[in-house]
């Protein structure tokens, strides 16, 4: 009786848990949305293309997307790579990198710097753009490109198929024609474009939608 008592009070809880009300604002789940799975699909990435120097001293780039800015003080940015990349060894042996933005304007370079290896081709002949030796840190940065950030490797994580290498931004190097009124880049000028990982492409920036400081202070309370 005992038993039969304890299992009717469990099999109460249980119906006046389900029948509770959800929180404000939540939604059951499962409903209209529909599962992709366990997949690299953060949408948008950006476009980095990665300068470093071989071993034997000749300057190099990649095209990276799995990148963001991950510190703020000091000033740091991670890029995910595989070891089979040519560009791997040269970081991890110079302990160095660039992060080159490029503009609209070299949506195929950049294309073709993701499609081909440091190992079989030389890039910057291929391409016609032009490498400039960092005075900062031990790397190479591309001339043409309007926006250039020069990083020291401070440390490298292993996640899996990618080791993440994260980099002090030791400076900042823009093109006078990017910059806005506050001498900081304008997103406008600098024309800078995305990948969607799922269906491989480029995409453009578009408009302002809105200032990131003011738009929520409507609903604050």
């Amino acid at each position: 009786m005992r038993f039969s008592h304890a299992v009717t009070s469990l099999l109460a809880c249980a119906i006046v848990l389900a029948a509770a009300p959800l929180a404000a604002g939540e939604t059951a789940g499962g409903g209209a949305m529909k599962s992709l799975g366990a997949k690299t699909i953060a949408q948008p990435c950006p476009v980095w293309v990665i300068g470093s120097y071989d071993a034997a001293g000749k300057p190099n780039v990649m095209t990276a997307s799995w990148a963001a800015i991950c510190c703020s003080q000091p000033p740091m940015v991670t890029v995910s790579l595989r070891k089979a990349t040519y560009t791997y060894g040269s970081i991890m042996a110079s302990e160095a990198f660039t992060v080159n933005v490029p503009s609209e304007e070299f949506v195929k370079e950049a294309a073709y710097y993701g499609s081909v290896s440091g190992k079989d081709v030389d890039k910057f002949a291929a391409s016609g753009l032009t490498p400039v030796k960092s005075e900062l840190v031990n790397a190479p940065y591309i001339k043409e490109f309007p926006l250039v950030l020069e990083c020291k490797l401070v440390k490298t994580i292993e996640l899996g198929l990618h080791t993440m290498f994260i980099g002090e931004i030791v400076d900042v190097k823009a093109d006078e024609s990017v910059l806005g009124a506050n001498g900081m880049p304008d997103v406008a000028k600098l024309k800078p474009f995305v990948f969607a990982p799922g269906n491989a492409d480029f995409y453009g920036i578009g408009a302002s939608i809105g200032d990131g400081k003011e738009e929520g202070k409507g609903l604050k309370k």
